[in-house]
This record gives C-alpha cells, structure tokens and sequence, in this order.
C-alpha cells in the first residue's frame, strides 16, 4: 500500500440530489457567491449518477468506487433470498468496504453519508446518514452521542411535516441544517483528523417537495428555496476559508433534479397487462403474488421476472427467460400516459452490473422520460397519479466539483459516481498544485 502524503487532507462535501443546472444556474444569479467563486479555482462538471439514481445506489457506488453488482446495494429495497420478503439493506449489506477502511486515508470524519447505519467502527468518527433508526445506533464512537444531543443533532428531516404545513416543514429543514453545521464545526476543530466527509440531504428533501418555488419566482416558497442555498453557499465559504494549500476539495452531489409532472405506478402496469396478480385485493405484501406471475416491481424501476428456481411461487422457466424479457420491454415501451411515452430506456442487468453480486440485481430498470417518477407500490389502483412532490431524481444532471491537491487527468470528460473516488486515492493526488481552474 502506497503511504499517503500527510499533509494532504481530504474534503469531500455532498450535496443530495442537487443539479449540475442548479449550481450553474444560483452562482450566476448570486445566490451562490462563494461557490462561484470557487468554481473559478478549480474544475466544475456535470456527472452521471447510478441506475437507479436513487441515494442508497448513488452514496455506496460514490464511497465505494464499485459498482452495484459488486458492492450489492440496488436501492432503498431488496428481495430476501428465494421469498418474496422485502429486506432494507443497511450498512453490513454493502459487499464492497468504503474508503475510510483504507488505511492510507488516515483519521475520518464522515458525517451524514445515506446509508451507513448502523455506525460501523473506523479510525476516526461516523455520524450515519438516512436511514438511520436510533442516532445510539448511528453514532461511533459512543462517547460523541452526548455531545451531538447537546447540538440538538438531527438525522434527517422530518418529511412528513410537509404533509401538514410546508412553513413546519421548511422550520424543520432549517433546524435540522443548523444543527447539522453545527456539528461540522464541532468535529472539524475537535478531530486530529486527515479526511473529512459531510453530506447535507435537506436539498433533496426540499427539492422534492418545492421544486416548483425554485423554477417559479412567483411561488409562495421561492425565497425560502433561494434561503436554503445561500446558507449551503455560506458552509461552502467557510470550509473553502479553512483549506490549506496541499488539500483536496471534493464538492458534488449523488444526483439531479427534475421538475415532476406524473409519478407512474410500475406494478398496476403489470396487472393491466396480465403480468402480475395477487391472491388478495388490496394485496398485504408481496407474499400475495399468485403462481401465474410473470414479473414485479421494486421501487423505483426495478424489474424481477417471478423465476421458477428463485422465487417460492415462481412461474418463468429458464428456457422462457428470453421470451419473456423481450414480452417485457415491448410492454414497457407501449406505455403511455395520454400521449407521451414513459420509459425513455429499459436496462438488461447484464449491461449495467457486473461482479460477485450479479445475480441478485434486477432483470430490468427501466429509466423514465423527463417528468415521469416512477413507483412500485402494490396497493395502487391507478396507473399514475399527482401527488404532494413536484420534484425527482435526474440520473444525468448531477455535479462534480474538485479543487486542490488533484490530478486533472483523474477526471474523465463524462464523470460518473463511479469515478469520483480515484480523484482522492494516491495516484489522484499531486504536488504542487498546477490543477486548471474553470468549466470544462
């Protein structure tokens, strides 16, 4: 193992599910001065998040480096090995050890990252991000969990105040960011440490309810949004203030955003089209799933075909897979809600995942158009509905950004989720600086 330079830290910063367009778009307008400021100093791209572009693939893939098929993490969901049990992957599921276990990245602190609890010992501190059950839980070591009470520390944002008042909503949003600064500042000062990882997803929770008060400067909420991101651009200035000239600065989000005019319901497209029944109406669980099943759906676009050796009640033979898949797209592809078509592209697992894990990952994903969310509950009567968001996940408008101690040939001229932690390893790194600034 190479030795790491020590007097090179890195800084890695998240922003959930925030748009390349986004940032360009506020730092132009000056909502995002010290960011803008920032993007002058180093390289600022578009970036292609995971399929699905769903938090727990797209932060597992990023700390990781691997794909899906190797570190096992398909999305907030999975199936329990030959039932039709649902599972909630959490941290001991991910195949594949993140960076922090690497000793050459010396003392962490990582704090908010989705899908790390429960809390899992490393050489330095882990705050767990969503989702996250008990903060005793998500916390190591234990000895911090005092402290972080102190801070009125939040986990996530309660979402489901939304549903009674967005002015309670956006109260909390703001809480739970203060208290989430608050512990930065904490352990930023507090820890002796060599790399340093925060995320913020109060972005995505905003953007998936007030999507619509961004893209509209009339909307009730505009300012509220724009309020949101000047406080993010300030964090941004004062941890750009505290760098040393050997550091490295990683700011990017895990995926983009969308304005969203129809969440469409995968499973009810499968019963209409005969393809999925249940023994009981409304079905309790997938455990319903009658024998004449062709294939279901997990969220947000995840195919299964109902297999005869994987599934206790499965249906498809080996020799029909084929056919059967091909039945499949061409239903998936006819489907339309008035007169748009929904999936703009349908995934073989084989062309998007490769490694050890292979076989539990979905047969299909289906990637929608602009505007259309896709769903997989199995109580839904309706092919699509509008629900209280106005915004979802883009898998092609995310960000990267990268300042410092970097090696600008690390970075490919499409950059994926995938690719983001060569820039931190030792072969990314370079001394002295001489990193070309500006939008490439």
């Amino acid at each position: 193992m190479k030795t790491r330079n020590s007097k090179t830290r890195r800084i890695i910063i998240g922003l959930d599910g925030v748009p390349y367009g986004l940032i360009k778009d506020l730092t132009e307008k000056g909502v995002m001065p010290n960011m803008k400021r920032m993007i002058k100093e180093g390289i600022f791209k578009r970036m292609v998040s995971s399929i699905p572009e769903v938090s727990s693939v797209a932060w597992s893939s990023i700390i990781t480096g691997a794909n899906p098929g190797e570190h096992g993490i398909y999305g907030f969901t999975d199936i329990a090995e030959e039932s039709y049990r649902l599972s909630f992957p959490n941290f001991y599921n991910l195949k594949v050890p993140p960076f922090w276990m690497d000793k050459s990245y010396g003392k962490s602190v990582i704090i908010n990252v989705p899908s790390t609890y429960p809390a899992a010992p490393l050489d330095g501190v882990l705050i767990a991000g969503f989702v996250a059950l008990d903060l005793n839980k998500a916390v190591y070591p234990q000895s911090l969990v005092e402290k972080l009470e102190q801070l009125d520390y939040r986990i996530d944002v309660d979402s489901k105040k939304a549903h009674q008042s967005m002015e309670l909503f956006l109260r909390d949003l703001n809480r739970t960011l203060e208290s989430r600064i608050a512990a930065y500042e904490y352990l930023w000062d507090e820890v002796d440490w060599n790399t340093f990882m925060l995320v913020f997803t109060g972005t995505d929770r905003l953007s998936h309810f007030l999507w619509g008060a961004y893209e509209d400067d009339s909307h009730r909420f505009h300012s509220d949004f724009l309020t949101h991101f000047r406080k993010i651009d300030e964090v941004l200035g004062d941890i750009n203030d505290r760098l040393k000239d050997e550091d490295l600065l990683i700011i990017l989000s895990d995926h983009g955003f969308e304005w969203l005019e129809e969440s469409v319901n995968v499973n009810v497209h499968l019963k209409n089209c005969g393809l999925l029944s249940f023994k009981n109406n409304p079905p309790k669980s997938l455990n319903d799933i009658e024998y004449s099943t062709i294939a279901f759906a997990l969220d947000p676009g995840r195919i299964y075909i109902n297999m005869e050796n994987r599934y206790p009640r499965g249906s498809v033979k080996e020799n029909e897979k084929e056919s059967v898949v091909r039945d499949l797209i061409q239903a998936f592809e006819s489907l339309r809600i008035g007169n748009r078509k929904v999936i703009d592209r349908i995934y073989r697992r084989e062309e998007i995942y490769q490694g050890s894990m292979l076989d539990r990952a979905p047969d299909l994903v289906l990637m929608p158009k602009t505007g259309f969310d896709l769903k997989a509950g199995i109580k839904a009567n309706e092919l699509s509905e509008k629900t209280i968001f106005t915004g979802k996940h883009n898998q092609t408008d995310a960000f990267l950004f990268v300042k410092g101690n970097f090696d600008i040939s690390t970075i490919s001229d499409e950059p994926s989720v995938f690719d983001v932690l060569k820039l931190s390893t030792d072969s990314g790194l370079r001394n002295p600086l001489t990193a070309k600034g500006g939008d490439l």
